[in-house]
């Protein structure tokens, strides 16, 4: 079908090709049908496949196409796919014991014929009579003979050559005798449900399902595949505008206008902030702040480079919500992170007195009583805190500005729990900034956070220095990496070492952080001050650890990636990363962003194998969100850190980063559908929703996102 090839078309249909773009063909129940198969191993097989139904089965696409070879074209050696028919087949038995007899058959082709060798099936005797043809799979050998790994009857004509379908398989049920299934079974493709309106795939010039379930399987892979993976790509975008329109239409939040003066914000940029914000800030906050001022909660993914400055948006945030007497609450994953926070807004803040607190599971019981009391009063404006902000007894008196940092690294649960301390009325909402330092590729960002407004934060502030990074192995090379952290430390600055391990394991190779720690304030560093810093010691050492290195009283600090985020210490010059493969692209990215951020030039000397992809982008690359690129390219979308806790699916059909351009148009059809028909309701609509709340169960149809 011409359609196939109509996925860049722009041109506008007919009428008549918007009337014909219906499938007529057998009852959709043919698909229902469950998918019959002989013999325990292979229904084990089929289960393990997910192939239930001949629906199931249709929709389990081939991975490739082989060329099918004939007989008199196979050299020794060759692995190849071949149509044949049985001449004469015959069993014998085999000498070794406990090995079955083995099959032994003379099948030809047009083009002549040849041995073909079956082990441990003395069954096909029978199954396999003289007259049937098979499609076989194996390798061909010496004295003209053929070792089959894996066949299928066919009813297909022998001897031809050209592309044959290759499929995800499984011990017990082969991609040949997928094959076998699929062309008996293929005719029920005429059956598929068509969910898209005619009038969407008209204008998208997109083959119908059942035509490219044809393709996918008989003609034209790619094509098919194409359909299918458009149909998923659109659910998804769909899911996630429905949620975000659900969500301005069932909640409001507290407009915070700006007082005519410009108020807090403006003030503090321009009389009391202590460095010039950068164009990239400056646009995040206009936008943040016109947000704000709409009754619709905001919900905003400040994306950030390392070092970007993320923060000072998100004060400008908060200082709007003091304008108007109202409260602001910043969320961090871990008391380090929150710490270090709550430090930096200190140091931000304007000159005038605002009463700001720091709430983490570790702040003392009279402390925390006292915070707990003034934000149900008041009288406390600002607070910074980790999971302790969302415990039952943390009231607010009136929450209408949320910052959660690192925000895939809270659950669905959590982040609906802190919404929910708006107040008393279940449809107020606060404002919600979510940041991330973790630059994410447009392509996930629109699957994983499709339902969020996005800035990106891409210029760094001026006077930040670039990292020189460095791949290292060997003995010769860790010498002089010592040497030139010595180098640092002796013109006073400092250095971090980060290990993988926080003790030493039987069962992992890799250093820990505390054999190091005394390895090294023994050995290498026994002239300097060395301090430890890991997530298992206690609160109170850790912020003792974190408050010495900031002050500049230890010179190296040897840590595990509890420091990965959050950490400011300008002075620090030099990050060793030890076994740095045991990271992705993006942590050990961030590892490399706590250094660099003084006056003096900075180096990253990761310890690895210099064949590594990752580590090789990383020596060459410092632009966070090129490395997110390379990252998806390298692992995959479901791989990437992070992704499968923010609810990032995992698709059946489309390919990413490949398919970009396909999600691309599957984000505007989606975009006008919602536009248009938000509840789905019109008529044209009623298989698309029926599609979507297959792919997307319950949670599709909650009346407040998740």
């Amino acid at each position: 079908m011409s359609g196939l090839r109509g996925f860049a078309g722009e041109e506008q249909p007919s009428a008549e090709a918007l009337a014909a773009c219906r499938w007529h063909g057998p009852h959709p129940q043919a698909l229902a049908a469950p998918l019959e198969l002989s013999g325990e191993k292979p229904r084990e097989a089929a289960e393990a496949l997910g192939l239930h139904t001949v629906g199931d089965l249709l929709e389990h696409l081939p991975r490739d196409r082989r060329e099918a070879r004939t007989v008199a074209g196979l050299c020794p050696g060759d692995q190849a796919t071949v149509a044949v028919e049985v001449r004469a087949i015959s069993s014998r038995p085999v000498r070794r014991r406990g090995m079955r007899p083995l099959v032994e058959a003379t099948v030809a082709d047009e083009t002549g014929p040849m041995k073909a060798t079956f082990f441990n099936q003395p069954w096909l005797v029978s199954k396999y009579p003289p007259g049937t043809r098979l499609v076989l799979h194996g390798t061909f050998e010496a004295r003209n003979r053929f070792k089959v790994s894996s066949h299928a009857p066919t009813t297909e004509g022998v001897g031809g050559t050209g592309p044959v379908a290759h499929y995800p398989a499984t011990e017990g049920l082969s991609s040949t005798q997928i094959l076998a299934l699929v062309r008996e079974h293929l005719p029920a493709a005429r059956a598929a449900v068509e969910p898209l309106p005619g009038r969407l795939r008209a204008r998208h010039r997109l083959p119908d399902r059942a035509a490219a379930l044809l393709a996918a399987h008989a003609s034209d892979l790619d094509g098919g595949r194409r359909r299918l993976a458009f149909d998923e790509l659109l659910l998804v975008q769909l899911d996630l505008l429905r949620r975000r329109a659900r969500r301005g239409a069932s909640l409001h939040a507290v407009a915070l206008e700006p007082p005519a003066d410009g108020g807090l914000p403006q003030r503090w940029l321009e009389e009391l902030l202590p460095f010039t914000p950068t164009g990239d800030q400056r646009s995040a906050i206009e936008a943040v702040l016109a947000d704000l001022a709409r009754p619709e909660p905001m919900q905003r993914l400040l994306m950030g480079e390392v070092g970007s400055g993320k923060t000072v948006v998100a004060l400008a945030a908060m200082l709007r919500a003091l304008d108007h007497g109202r409260q602001a609450a910043l969320m961090a994953p871990t008391e380090t992170l929150a710490e270090q926070h709550f430090a930096t807004l200190q140091a931000l803040m304007p000159g005038e007195a605002i009463p700001a607190a720091l709430l983490t599971g570790s702040t003392p019981a009279a402390r925390r009583a006292d915070v707990l009391g003034k934000l149900a009063s008041g009288e406390l404006g600002l607070v910074v805190g980790t999971h302790a902000l969302i415990e039952d007894d943390v009231r607010f008196a009136a929450l209408s500005v949320v910052v959660v940092d690192e925000q895939h690294r809270f659950g669905v649960a959590q982040r609906v729990r802190l919404d929910a301390k708006a107040g008393a009325d279940p449809q107020l909402a606060p404002h919600v900034l979510h940041m991330t330092a973790t630059p994410i590729p447009r392509t996930l960002a629109l699957l994983g956070y499709g339902d969020l407004d996005v800035t990106e934060l891409r210029e760094l502030p001026k006077g930040r220095r670039p990292v020189h990074t460095h791949v290292a192995s060997g003995e010769r090379e860790r010498e002089r990496a010592y040497e030139r952290i010595r180098e640092e430390l002796r013109a006073g600055r400092q250095a971090f070492v980060v290990c993988p391990l926080v003790a030493e394991s039987e069962a992992l190779q890799a250093r820990a952080a505390t054999a190091e720690y005394e390895r090294l304030r023994g050995g290498e560093f026994a002239d300097f001050r060395v301090a430890l810093l890991h997530g298992q010691m206690k609160s109170a050492e850790k912020a003792a650890a974190m408050r010495a290195f900031a002050a500049g009283e230890a010179d190296v600090l040897v840590a595990t990636t509890v420091i990965e985020v959050g950490v400011d210490v300008p002075n620090a010059t030099v990050m060793l990363v030890e076994d740095a493969e045991r990271y992705g692209i993006s942590q050990l990215h961030q590892l490399r962003g706590r250094v660099g951020r003084g006056e003096h030039a900075s180096l990253c000397l990761l310890f690895g194998p210099k064949e590594s992809e990752r580590l090789a982008a990383l020596a060459q690359h410092a632009d966070g969100f090129r490395l997110a690129e390379i990252d998806l390219r390298l692992r995959g979308e479901g791989e990437l850190t992070g992704t499968r806790q923010s609810g990032l699916p995992g698709f059946r059909w489309a390919l990413l980063p490949e398919d970009a351009e396909l999600l691309e148009r599957a984000r505007a059809a989606a975009r006008d559908i919602v536009d248009a028909d938000p509840s789905l309701d019109e008529p044209e609509h009623a298989l698309l929703l029926a599609a979507l709340r297959r792919a997307h169960g319950e949670a599709e149809r909650l009346a407040i996102p998740a």
